[in-house]
């Protein structure tokens, strides 16, 4: 008996099922996939922000916060806009028209003289790359089934970190004295992204009017304003609730964690902080297939829960503060639940929402979670003024186990529903 070969053919079977949730994806998913490494290969401006505004821009630090979150205001009013004319006009035109208007302005930031002037064309690029967000999102649940979902906003988000694993190191190298440069390959990098797009990926608008299957009984088309789609599902509202606080939280690794570091390792603060964000990239590149696979048996909800126990445990921990490896470990901790967050709240709002909505839905509801990710720097920037850093990640912690227990309640919410719906189907 070969032992030895039987031991490697397990080996070797348990891990070409990790990639079980990719296999029989379509072709426009995988289109869909190179875009998105390829535009985060290029993302330099977002992940870097808070030390463009501070360390180039010499923005102090309490107002860098409000900037963040005023650019954020813009980018939730303009998620409004596009989820309208995303069910209006379709998904492709929108990604194409406002993706490239913002890229154009990034290009356009690369040509002023590094000073508070590119404050403005940062915002407006932000405000029309947020008008086409409705319109990403929408199409791709457009192309996907609940069976494939889990997947493929897995395989989405890993791709994003592959890029993601390159940018911030290339970035904090190049902040110091090549900042124009930064802005000229953002936007660059964005044009090419929606040149696959547009070559690839056909309109999918009105592609699922005939939606079958029990599974996909929430995605049928639907008459009615969105309003009265919210009112009947009260489920979307609760969970985008949730989801502020794990934004309001997770903002802080853009805001409070790159500000630490750079107290810590004073005037290598960007470089260390790229090279963290870089490992994040990677953890999730590698460990995304396996997090998948771990947790495919289990609801969306219950994973979610499980993500904001990993968040506590990370940004809490920064309380203590450390040396570099102290660093390393609470950015693995802080990505874990990442890792678990992300690949599960897109399909739980795509398995709710009707295909007739999803523009809107995919807007409003937006604005609800995405404040927590723009309150998160202006309201930590009050809370670092009265206790200092290390009190605002006690704070940080404490709101976290809130909405920890939150997303467990609604777990159990959905629960009795759907006893209830059988209960009354039964009768």
């Amino acid at each position: 008996m070969n032992l030895e070969g039987d031991g490697g053919l397990r080996v070797s079977t348990r891990i070409s099922s990790l990639f079980n949730p990719y296999r029989g994806l379509s072709r426009e998913i995988w289109v869909l996939f190179a875009a998105r490494i390829i535009n985060s290969m290029g993302a330099f401006i977002y992940p870097l922000l808070t030390l463009i505004l501070t360390i180039k821009l010499e923005v102090p630090e309490d107002k860098a916060g409000l900037l963040i979150s005023a650019s954020g205001i813009a980018f939730m009013f303009s998620g409004v806009i596009g989820g309208k004319l995303t069910d209006l006009f379709g998904r492709k035109k929108i990604i194409i028209t406002l993706n490239l208007i913002g890229a154009c302005l990034y290009i356009a930031a690369a040509f002023v003289p590094v000073s508070i002037n590119m404050i403005p064309l940062m915002i407006a690029a932000g405000f029309f790359m947020g008008m086409s967000d409705p319109a990403s999102s929408a199409l791709i649940a457009d192309i996907t089934e609940p069976k494939t979902r889990d997947g493929a906003y897995s395989l989405f988000y890993m791709g994003m970190n592959i890029g993601f694993a390159v940018s911030p190191t290339i970035g904090g190298l190049l902040l110091k004295n090549h900042l124009n440069l930064l802005f000229f390959i953002d936007g660059f990098t964005v044009i090419l992204s929606i040149l696959l797009i547009a070559l690839f990926i056909p309109e999918t608008f009105g592609k699922n009017k005939e939606i079958v299957g029990e599974d996909r009984e929430e995605e049928k088309h639907v008459e009615g304003s969105t309003l009265s789609i919210l009112i009947k599902r009260p489920i979307l509202i609760f969970f985008a609730l949730i989801m502020f606080g794990y934004n309001f939280v997770y903002a802080q690794w853009s805001y409070l964690y790159p500000m630490q570091v750079e107290q810590s390792f004073v005037g290598e603060g960007a470089e260390i902080y790229g090279r963290l964000v870089s490992f994040n990239a990677l953890i999730v590149i590698f460990l995304t297939p396996v997090i998948t696979k771990l947790l495919s048996s289990k609801k969306s909800t219950r994973r979610i829960f499980y993500g904001g126990i990993l968040y506590a445990v990370g940004f809490g921990s920064l309380a203590l503060g450390g040396n570099i490896y102290f660093y390393i470990f609470s950015t693995a901790i802080i990505t874990f639940g990442e890792i678990t967050v992300t690949i599960s709240s897109s399909p739980f709002l795509a398995n709710h929402t009707p295909a007739s909505h999803r523009g809107r839905i995919g807007s409003v509801l937006p604005i609800i979670m995405g404040a927590g990710q723009i309150l998160g720097p202006g309201v930590m920037g009050s809370v670092l003024k009265l206790t200092g850093i290390n009190g605002a990640w006690v704070f940080i912690a404490v709101i976290m186990s809130v909405f920890t227990l939150f997303i467990l309640l609604l777990d159990r919410y959905e629960n009795r529903k759907k006893v209830e719906g059988k209960n009354s189907e039964a009768a």
